[in-house]
């Protein structure tokens, strides 16, 4: 999957990110939680949301994880 890039939108920070270490940290805890009730993951992880919403390769991750979690 392929998405184009906004310049603008690529380098505006949300300072609710939690950057790509503590992501990989709890992404299979957020990726179980999301399985069950993604807009309560969204509030109980509104940085690791953050962080998928601006970072393609944490976000490829999160897509694995929840495929693997949810076949």
């Amino acid at each position: 999957m392929s998405r184009r890039i906004d310049l603008d939108t690529f380098l505006r920070t949300d300072p609710r990110d939690v950057g790509c270490d503590e992501a990989m940290e709890l992404l299979h805890v957020y990726a179980e939680r999301y399985a069950a009730d993604p807009e309560a993951a969204r509030c109980r992880y509104p940085g690791i949301d953050a962080h998928l919403r601006a970072c393609g390769p944490c976000t490829t991750d999160f897509d694995g994880l929840l495929a693997l979690i949810t076949a």
